[in-house]
């Protein structure tokens, strides 16, 4: 009522007092009903507007009692204030409406909560398009209902059925209305089908009504004048709708699939190039409200994409989306229409044709200070537009313009640029999200991607429950939505990544793209993920860089470039803007030919990071893109100038060819960063599945085999990423070594340590070798010694490496063996005959310094690792070293190799009982598995067992050593030998010996053997370097005869010292011929040294040098455990008969023969064999070796003394064994050797040393030596039986033959000799060629009488030297010395001679006598004749400088054989021939009166009468004549003649004697003449004197005649003047008187 008043005051304080009572809600729906009239009155009257809004307000919100008409008219109220004039009314108006629509639904939904619980489904038949078909809503659903369906009527411009009494009505309002009810209350229409109906009917063709002249116009189609025949489109309605459609696709896209179908079109429609600016970017506005909806996005997915004959609605967005960009870029700032390639809307799913590569590259230039795009001169600035993942819009929220805003430039591309963001991070987290749920549900890792599209039919299988089926729906929808989007984005993204100058817009381009490519990696689909790799490792390659492995990939390059670039030196400026990146690095490309340098910026460097973020964090599903992606970091790293160090980490260093690279100090500081992460990358690879490891090793190899072609044929620095990468993966999956190092060691072994260029060589190697030493020391679980499979596959790769021939991968892999013994050499295990092997397989022409290096290996295993080493693998260490002593390369290292194999035995000696414990248990598991297999076991040395085998190897290496050229190495190896054998021999089973004598002795002297005897005799100047060589090795040849010497003394000690262990072997007596003939060809081989020291061998091997005693430790050198120099020293020097004592008297030297018992003989018979086999043998080397060469120069071989004399020195021992069965044949053959020996000459050379000075008497050792040997046959067969005495005879020949020598020394075939005193070798030995000298025979010649005599006294009565004629065969041996007299080389012998004659004859001649009647010494009785005959009248004159005492002691000598004469011939004559006393008798008449020499001078020269001897004969005539009874008419003859032959002489002489003194007057006589004829005087009276004293009937009257003849004469001498002679008269005189008597009377007269 009071409102009624129409009153303005009354009528507010009615408003308040009704408002009141609302709110204390105690108004009745009539009454509510009744003010709302009153309320419509007052509008109609426009009274209190405000307060009306108010009241109407308070009315709907406290309370439900308003419904249907009244409800209906008090909304219409509220419109119609909403279009008064008045602006305040308007806006409450407005704002009210809002709020009652508001209302209206919130009853509804208060309603629906209420009847929750009694839900009842109502029936509604949906095709009913009566607006009054809403009888089944209740109350407040009914007044929601009609008031939404009025307001789509009244926006589409018809009139309202519920809504009674509008009169005006905007379409922008109705539109913000229907959105805001849409958006606040989705729950409405989607809950109820009535509402649903509604949205399907009504709005989505009202909207699609209202959008029509948006889609028909064309901007610029038609000039402005023309009249429009398209309604132009509508900034507020448009924007509206835009606003309505994203509520109706948010909230209701379920229920509007095809609608919305439609207005996505529309939307992507409206992106086109040809709409208004404020269009595109309204729609862009509204596709980012999607953009960031992912669900929504997987739903139009599902809804379009997947079923078939449908719009691709999804990918059509996003393919929108890059072309709208893309034409952004290509607007003509001209405004004419462009002509753009258009992209997207085709349903072909291709890659959109995007720019991808054209970045530039600016040098200077200001560096723009805004972010922006910039691509071909189009600058597009970047502005902050939203945060990131919400879609705040700028021009959808601009409800209050009509007019369409200016678009500020860059605003559409900001918000594109942001959806592709928002779009990637939206689809990427959720299906990542449901991918790690479907993981953690299933437990197992999904199986191999389904095929990228799938059929429509599968989605019906979601309704199964099966957890699989339901993945496989899921996996479908997430690979359809990445596959129908991915170009797209793409194309895009490359695009802005290219145009990019924003450090952030880079970097959020380039997380798109990486968590892109990491999404299309986990659902396996290879060529999307691919495509997003290249592009990002495009963006980190400098423009057009040439790498093929991009070139090749999805990325469609642009083709239509305006300009081309030749060369990567070009640099890229775009003509029409400034340059807008800033370069941080220039650098050399990775390319066979580089030419000239490229340019990296800092994009570069982003993309690169953003790379390595990629390969780290997603590592697991780049499968084969890891090629992609380690090309391009490879090619980086190499502009970059990262080199790898140790470990296979890249550190900044700098490439040492080429301009060196130029670095900001911004990427300075960066460069660290990368490298770590770099490395920190492949560190992450030990997380990777083992699949994904193996693509990762896959890249490396196929990237580093493309490193390695470039770098063929040039040694330019090679690109080592990949090894270096290969390397550090290797090192961080030690734990899984196994399964990545076939594939890692074997492109390493294989590619890349035998590529030629060095650098990558060393690279391979140190890869290869720092694996290996990681791989050892890993704590593997099982640990290495339990898994001895991974160890050696582990250590493998080492072996393989010999393979490769350049030393520097060799060394490397030596060092890498060092290291390993030293860290690893207690657990090798197994793998010791691997490392070995890598040790032994350095061959002689790999250089020193590997040599070298291996060898050190070698050292530290002998000295440190033998007792660790499993004892099979000992034979490979022999062996080892054993090749280490035959490379030639350095002779040090050999001779230590032998050292080496010397503590090697030392050491097997030592543990000996272990290792062959050992050695037997593998032999016999070994021999079982042969047995398994059927095959037989082959092993070295096989009967033997293997404990042997190991020594007869170490033997046999040894062996070989021994004939080493070098001479060193020889000697060294040798000794070793022998001694090795010497001292651990013992270990050896008795049978092995066998195999030691045969395979490793008797092959070695076969070898040393041959190779002495074809050795060079070619003068060796120097030993290499400065090392002068003695003369006495200065040829090959002689250096050969040492090793000869030294082997064969040791093999002769072996069967000296261990003849125990062999002789009971089976063929003993053929390895004693063997090495007998070794002996045998040694000896008589050309040089001296050889030929002594195999007699030396022959000595030992005879056991003539005995065991060591005590007493003699200094003469004899012991047998075992010394060094092989120590017996050789004792051939050499001076001492050369050292095994011998030297002593002068043959007999003690004898007596030591004899003590020293034969050793101890198993086998009588054998043994004798044994013995004869060596004396045939030293038979053979006399004869040979003693024999005169026929021709003679100046190479004739000639023996020398001190081996003749060791030849001669073992014949004594030998004999001691054969003596049973020596016989006459073999004496000969003796005498032969004895005799030729003797008659060897010595070179002047060598005279000083073996011959005594001339004037001593003393003998040579071979003399003695051959003396000795005789002395020991006699005394043999003094002792021995009966018939060896037949053998005297020729012993004393053979002596006596040595007699002769003191007058005539030997011939040596024709060689001519001087005698010693000719050749003055004092003088000339250092100068002259050698002379030879005969030696001076004398004192052996007497010794040899001496012995003789010696001889003869003992066994002048044996048979048969009476038999041979001994006697006669003496004197006439002696006949020569006693002939010569005074013309003997030497005094003494005839003296020896004379005296030898006369003590035979005192033991000959009864002997003699005894066997007269014989006949057996008939012959000798002449020569015992000629000889008194030739020594007493000698027809040599003595020499002038004798003194008169010799003379006086020479002519006592012949007064002696006078006496003998006397004593022993004449008192027998009975038994004598009478021929042998004629003679006798002569000779005494001849000597009783010196026969005066008729010459004048040569009675001058002889002025020495010998007139004691005359005397002696004389009285000895006279004595034979007449003191014996005379036995036979033919004796009282003998001593007539005698005596009548005597008269005649004295009277001869008294003639010539007074003839002389007559012619000669004053002048005395001669001396010689005085004494003769004083002498005959004296004869006179002395014969006068005997003939009286004879009894008168001996003497014959004949004689007395002559006596008295001789008178006459006398008397006429007393002229004669000299005193002597008259007095010698007088007294001859004297005895006349006796003759005067008186004459009776018969005389008969005497002849006269």
């Amino acid at each position: 009522m009071g409102c009624g008043t129409k009153e303005p005051k009354i009528t507010q304080l009615c408003l308040t007092a009704i408002q009141r009572l609302m709110s204390h809600e105690v108004v009745s729906e009539t009454a509510a009903g009744n003010i709302i009239n009153m309320l419509w009155q007052l509008m109609e009257n426009s009274l209190e507007e405000l307060k009306l809004l108010q009241t109407v307000l308070v009315l709907l919100t406290t309370n439900t009692v308003v419904h249907d008409e009244s409800l209906s008219k008090a909304i219409v109220l509220c419109f119609r204030l909403h279009f008064t004039k008045d602006n305040i009314t308007n806006n409450t108006a407005a704002a009210t409406v809002r709020q009652v629509v508001t209302v209206v639904f919130e009853r509804m939904v208060a309603e629906d909560e209420r009847h929750r619980d009694i839900i009842e489904q109502p029936v509604l038949v949906q095709g009913n398009s009566n607006r009054r078909s809403v009888s089944t809503l209740k109350p407040c659903a009914k007044d929601a209902y009609m008031l939404f369906q009025d307001l789509c009527q009244l926006v589409n411009a018809d009139a309202p059925y519920w809504l009674v009494g509008m009169t005006e009505m905007t379409r922008t309002f109705g539109l913000e209305l229907l959105e805001s009810v849409l958006n606040d209350f989705p729950q409405v229409f989607l809950q109820h089908q009535e509402f649903s109906f509604l949205l399907k009917e009504r709005v989505c063709p009202l909207v699609i009504k209202l959008f029509s002249p948006n889609i028909k116009f064309r901007q610029g189609s038609s000039s402005s004048s023309s009249p429009a025949p398209v309604e132009k489109p509508y900034f507020p309605i448009c924007m509206r709708l835009l606003r309505v459609v994203s509520v109706l696709i948010k909230q209701f896209y379920s229920l509007l699939v095809t609608e919305c179908e439609i207005f996505l079109s529309l939307l992507v429609k409206f992106l086109d190039a040809d709409k208004p600016q404020w269009l595109r970017a309204v729609a862009v506005e509204s596709i980012h409200r999607l953009c960031v909806q992912p669900q929504l996005l997987r739903s139009f997915c599902q809804s379009y994409d997947m079923k078939q004959h449908s719009t691709k609605v999804f990918r059509d967005i996003v393919n929108a989306l890059g072309s709208f960009i893309q034409s952004l870029f290509l607007v003509p700032p001209t405004g004419n229409p462009a002509t753009t390639n258009q992209a997207g809307n085709n349903n072909s799913g291709g890659p959109v044709s995007a720019p991808a590569n054209s970045g530039m590259l600016g040098i200077g230039g200001g560096v723009t200070l805004l972010p922006a795009f910039e691509y071909r001169g189009t600058w597009i600035p970047i502005l902050t537009i939203t945060v990131q993942g919400s879609a705040k819009a700028t021009y959808l929220e601009m409800l209050d313009k009509v007019e369409p805003p200016t678009i500020p430039e860059g605003y559409a591309m900001s918000v594109a640029f942001h959806c592709l963001l928002d779009l990637v991070r939206g689809i990427t987290s959720m299906i990542e999200g449901e991918l790690g749920e479907v993981e953690t549900e299933c437990q197992t890792t999904t199986e191999a991607a389904s095929s990228p599209t799938q059929s429509s039919e599968q989605q019906e299988l979601q309704s199964t429950s099966d957890q699989m089926d339901k993945e496989k729906v899921s996996r479908a929808v997430w690979e359809e939505m990445v596959n129908a989007c991915w170009c797209g984005l793409l194309a895009a993204l490359s695009l802005l990544l290219d145009a990019s100058t924003d450090e952030a817009a880079t970097e959020n381009i380039l997380k798109a793209e990486l968590t892109m490519a990491a999404l299309c990696g986990r659902l396996g689909l290879v060529t999307s993920r691919d495509a997003f790799i290249t592009a990002i490792c495009k963006g980190s390659l400098p423009p057009h860089y040439a790498l093929t492995v991009l070139n090749t990939t999805t990325a469609a390059t642009l083709s239509n470039k305006s300009y081309s670039i030749q060369g990567q030196s070009v640099m890229m400026i775009s003509p029409s803007s400034e340059s807008h990146q800033q370069v941080v690095a220039v650098g050399q490309p990775l390319a066979v030919q580089p030419q000239g340098t490229v340019m990296l910026t800092s994009k570069n460097i982003q993309c690169m990071r953003t790379l390595l973020n990629l390969a780290h964090c997603h590592g697991a599903v780049l499968g084969t893109s890891w090629q992609l992606v380690l090309a391009t970091l490879q090619h980086l790293v190499w502009i970059l100038g990262l080199k790898p160090s140790s470990g296979g980490a890249l550190k900044p260093g700098r490439a040492v060819e080429g301009p060196s690279t130029v670095l900001t100090t911004a990427v300075m500081t960066d460069l660290p960063v990368i490298s770590n992460i770099l490395s920190r990358l492949f560190e992450s690879s030990q997380y990777l599945d083992d699949v994904s490891l193996h693509h990762l090793i896959n890249a490396l190899c196929s990237l580093s085999l493309e490193a390695m072609d470039m770098a063929y044929g040039n040694n330019k620095e090679p690109s080592l990423f990949a090894v270096a990468k290969l390397l550090e993966t290797g090192l961080v999956n030690m734990h899984r070594i196994e399964i990545l190092w076939r594939p890692l060691t074997g492109h390493l072994l294989e590619k890349v340590c035998q590529h030629p260029n060095s650098r990558m060589r060393e690279w391979g190697a140190e890869a290869l070798t720092s694996l290996i030493k990681a791989g050892l020391t890993f704590n593997h679980d099982p640990p290495l010694s339990q898994n001895q499979r991974l160890q050696l596959l582990l250590l493998n790769p080492l072996k393989e490496m010999s393979s490769i021939n350049h030393p520097d991968i060799r060394l490397k892999q030596l060092e890498c063996v060092l290291q390993i013994l030293q860290s690893q050499g207690d657990s090798l295990g197994p793998g010791w005959p691997l490392v070995l092997g890598v040790m032994g397989a350095i061959r002689n022409d790999q250089g020193e310094s590997l040599i070298r290096t291996a060898f050190q290996c070698l050292q530290l295993v002998v000295t440190d690792f033998l007792p660790t080493m499993p004892c099979t693998c000992l034979q490979i260490v022999v062996d080892v070293a054993g090749s280490f002593g035959l490379h030639n390369q350095e002779l040090n290292i050999s001779l230590t190799s032998i050292g080496l194999l010397w503590n090697i035995s030392d050491y097997f000696f030592q543990r000996g009982e272990t290792i062959e414990k050992e050695l037997n248990k593998e032999e016999a598991a070994q021999q079982k598995q042969a047995e398994e297999k059927g095959v037989v076991l082959n092993r070295p040395f096989h009967p033997a067992p293997p404990f042997d085998c190991l020594w007869l190897c170490l033997y046999a290496k040894l062996g070989e050593l021994c004939v080493d050229p070098r001479p060193a190495v020889r000697k060294s190896a040798g000794q070793t030998l022998f001694s090795t054998i010497g001292a651990h021999g013992t270990l050896l089973q008795h049978s092995t010996w066998h195999t030691v004598i045969w395979k490793v002795l008797f092959h070695l002297l076969d070898r040393v053997r041959e190779s002495s005897t074809t050795a060079d005799k070619e003068k060796i100047e120097s030993g290499g370097g400065n090392i002068l060589i003695h003369h006495s090795r200065d040829t090959a040849e002689k250096q050969w005869a040492e090793t000869w010497v030294l082997t064969l003394a040791g093999v002769a000690r072996i069967f000296n010292t261990r003849r125990y262990l062999l002789q009971p072997l089976g063929d003993f007596s053929r390895a004693w011929d063997v090495l007998l003939d070794h002996i045998q060809s040694a000896a008589l081989s050309k040089n001296n040294e050889v030929s002594l020291a195999a007699l030396k061998s022959f000595q030992e091997i005879l056991q003539i040098v005995s065991p060591v005693r005590d007493s003699d430790k200094p003469e004899t050198p012991p047998a075992v455990n010394v060094p092989v120099p120590v017996l050789l020293g004792s051939i050499s020097g001076p001492g050369l008969s050292r095994p011998f004592v030297r002593t002068d008297s043959i007999g003690d030297r004898l007596g030591r023969y004899n003590s020293s018992e034969p050793p101890v003989v198993t086998d009588e018979l054998e043994d004798l064999n044994l013995w004869w086999a060596a004396w045939s043998t030293w038979y053979r080397i006399g004869s040979e070796s003693t024999k005169p060469p026929v021709t003679f120069d100046k190479l004739t071989f000639i023996p020398s003394q001190p081996f003749l004399t060791a030849l001669i020195q073992i014949f004594p021992a030998l004999y001691q064994h054969i003596k049973t069965g020596f016989n006459m044949d073999d004496l000969q053959k003796l005498g032969v050797i004895l005799h030729s020996a003797v008659s060897v000459p010595i070179s002047s050379d060598a005279s000083p040393f073996i011959l005594p000075s001339y004037t001593e008497a003393v003998l040579t050792s071979l003399q003695e030596a051959v003396l000795t040997a005789l002395d020991v046959l006699q005394k043999a067969i003094c002792v021995g039986p009966e018939n060896m005495q037949i053998m005297y005879p020729a012993i004393f020949d053979q002596l006596l033959a040595f007699v002769e020598f003191s007058c005539k020394p030997p011939q040596y075939g024709q060689l001519e000799t001087k005698h010693i005193a000719n050749a003055k070798y004092n003088q000339i030995q250092l100068f002259a060629p050698a002379e030879w000298v005969a030696l001076n025979y004398v004192p052996f010649a007497e010794r040899s009488l001496e012995v003789v005599v010696d001889l003869y006294q003992k066994t002048a009565c044996h048979k048969a030297v009476v038999n041979e004629k001994v006697l006669q065969n003496i004197i006439k041996t002696l006949r020569v010395p006693l002939s010569l007299k005074y013309s003997c080389p030497s005094e003494s012998t005839w003296k020896l001679a004379v005296s030898s004659l006369l003590k035979v004859l005192s033991i000959g001649l009864p002997v003699a006598r005894q066997h007269a009647s014989s006949g057996k010494f008939d012959s000798m009785w002449p020569e015992l004749a000629n000889t008194f005959e030739d020594f007493l009248f000698t027809k040599s004159i003595p020499p002038d400088n004798l003194s008169i005492q010799e003379f006086q002691r020479n002519e006592s000598i012949d007064v002696e054989v006078v006496q003998l004469i006397s004593t022993e011939i004449l008192p027998y004559a009975n038994f004598i021939p009478k021929e042998f006393v004629g003679q006798i008798m002569t000779m005494l008449n001849k000597g009783s009166i010196h026969s005066q020499s008729s010459s004048f001078t040569e009675a001058e020269i002889d002025i020495r009468l010998r007139e004691e001897f005359s005397k002696m004969c004389f009285e000895t005539l006279l004595q034979f004549s007449f003191s014996n009874k005379v036995t036979t008419p033919q004796e009282g003859y003998i001593s007539r003649m005698a005596l009548s032959v005597l008269l005649k002489r004295s009277q001869d002489v008294l003639h010539r004697y007074i003839e002389d003194e007559r012619l000669s007057g004053k002048c005395p006589l001669p001396r010689q003449q005085v004494t003769e004829i004083i002498f005959v005087l004296k004869a006179v009276s002395t014969l006068i004197d005997s003939l009286k004293k004879t009894q008168p009937e001996n003497v014959d009257g004949n004689t007395w005649a002559q006596v008295i003849a001789l008178y006459p004469t006398l008397v006429e001498c007393i002229t004669c003047s000299s005193a002597e002679v008259c007095s010698a008269l007088k007294e001859a005189l004297v005895p006349f008187k006796d003759f005067m008597q008186p004459p009776a009377s018969k005389v008969q007269n005497g002849e006269s």
